[in-house]
């Protein structure tokens, strides 16, 4: 497949990775001379050093011949023009547009196509849905929901001396009760598809299948304590941390009832709504002190307070080492690990911090920070899953990056329908993870059959995909 890419940003140039990976042709335009000359230096395609919007680069490009155009500039403007500009001559190009401006996002999801895009894709709202999810879960580690199954897949860090220290995999399942899978293990920077021999140890993280209901135990039998968060502070009230209020207040309904006037509509009915289980007190930190008037009156119920993380004399005071869980959302993610890190050091239970991509993702949980979510990362995963079209429903990235999960739904023409599950091998490795047939989701077993309109999870590496194919049929 030929794709061409507008902006060489990190995610640009992740998804450029992730592409060329995978064996498809891709083109790279990028307006900013250095950045032009990093991402060619670094990635085995073709880089333009010209603008998005001049129709000789998007020709040089191989617009003509490419399957989808997927623009990821700073600015919807342009990543909106590039698009209907391409719309205009290639009419039956799949489209993609990054964007963060809420109306555009609710004319796409009201059915109204702008300029001809397919997709938008809205990193706030990405990166908020992640947040709500592991608050919602304890914020004990980063949690990955499947929609209408009971199913999670949760990602633990092994405490040493916990139960899972040291243990076989052929044994872990004597110590949950209902049905689990281990399905990766990150250990010393590298990501590894477990057997049953492997064995456990400190320091490993451990990313394990199991249902709602069972999994909070299983981080708890990980050394993860389970801790009620009550006081929630968050750092930074720009767009991220105004959305991640509104699932915390349990504001979506509210939010909904205005959409019809313009200034009050809000894109939370797309984020995840959390039910709190108790009343939860918000904090919100910002230094700029007109967004400060905005959140207090958005938000009568929360503590506004106009104050500078950074600023010693203003974290030493009580009510933020009283909180039980703190969110660093601003705009620098050096910040962000470096607060939360040093918040849960002096006695604030839980923390998550928002950063830029997955490597400094490994350092924030060296440091200690519970939840950590790459924005790059989600983001990519998104694109991916508008990209690959046909039976695929979802593409999400753990581990080092390198692994990849994916949702297929089971079509009249796949390959392995109404085969068993043994016909499916990987030469570097793969495992179905669960299956959610008429409405019933479980862990596959040794007699499982592929059927028609059954939706498989997989977890594959990084450069499977052409194998893949051969057993579900062509994505793109």
């Amino acid at each position: 497949m030929h794709i061409v890419i507008i902006g060489a940003g990190l995610v640009g140039t992740q998804l450029s990775r992730h592409l060329i990976q995978e064996k498809h042709n891709v083109s790279l335009i990028e307006s900013n001379q250095e950045r032009a000359r990093y991402a060619s230096n670094r990635l085995d395609c073709l880089v333009i050093h010209d603008e998005g919007n001049s129709l000789a680069a998007l020709e040089e490009a191989g617009i003509a011949k490419a399957q989808a155009l997927i623009c990821t500039t700073d600015s919807d403007e342009i990543n909106m023009i590039i698009c209907g500009l391409a719309a205009s001559r290639y009419p039956n190009l799949l489209k993609i547009a990054r964007v963060r401006n809420d109306d555009y996002v609710r004319l796409n999801r009201s059915g109204e196509r702008i300029l001809g895009i397919d997709h938008f894709v809205h990193p706030d709202v990405e990166a908020s849905r992640s947040v709500l999810n592991a608050i919602e879960h304890g914020a004990m580690g980063e949690v990955l929901a499947f929609p209408n199954t009971p199913y999670e897949l949760g990602s633990i860090d092994i405490a040493g001396g916990s139960a899972f220290d040291g243990l076989k995999l052929m044994e872990f399942r004597s110590l949950i009760n209902g049905e689990s899978l281990v399905t990766l293990v990150d250990r010393n920077g590298k990501s590894i598809l477990p057997g049953g021999t492997t064995v456990l140890a400190r320091g490993d993280r451990v990313h394990v299948l199991a249902k709602e209901a069972d999994l909070s135990g299983i981080f708890e039998l990980a050394g993860q304590s389970k801790q009620n968060l009550r006081k929630i502070g968050i750092v930074g009230g720009g767009r991220v941390g105004t959305l991640i209020a509104e699932g915390l207040l349990n504001q979506g309904q509210a939010a909904e009832q205005n959409r019809k006037i313009k200034k009050g509509w809000s894109i939370f009915s797309f984020v995840k709504s959390l039910i709190p289980k108790s009343v939860r007190k918000v904090t919100i930190i910002e230094q700029d002190y007109g967004l400060c008037k905005d959140l207090a009156a958005r938000f009568p119920e929360a503590l506004i307070l106009n104050e500078d993380i950074s600023d010693e004399s203003f974290v030493a005071e009580d009510r933020i080492y009283n909180l039980d869980l703190i969110v660093t959302a601003t705009e620098h993610q050096e910040l962000n690990i470096i607060t939360a890190a040093y918040l849960k050091s002096r006695g604030v239970h839980r923390a998550i911090a928002l950063v830029s991509g997955a490597g400094y993702g490994t350092i924030a949980r060296q440091l200690g920070v519970d939840v950590v979510i790459p924005m790059k990362s989600v983001v990519v995963d998104s694109i991916l899953s508008h990209l690959m079209g046909g039976g695929v429903k979802g593409v999400h990235r753990i581990g080092d990056g390198s692994i990849g999960i994916i949702e297929i739904e089971i079509g009249p023409n796949t390959p392995l329908a109404d085969k068993p599950i043994t016909s499916f091998r990987l030469s570097a490795g793969g495992l179905i993870m669960l299956v959610n047939r008429e409405k019933a989701a479980f862990i596959p077993k040794g007699d499982y059959v592929f059927k028609k309109e059954d939706r498989v999870i997989l977890i594959a590496k990084d450069g499977s995909e052409k194998e893949i194919e051969k057993f579900f049929g062509t994505f793109l």
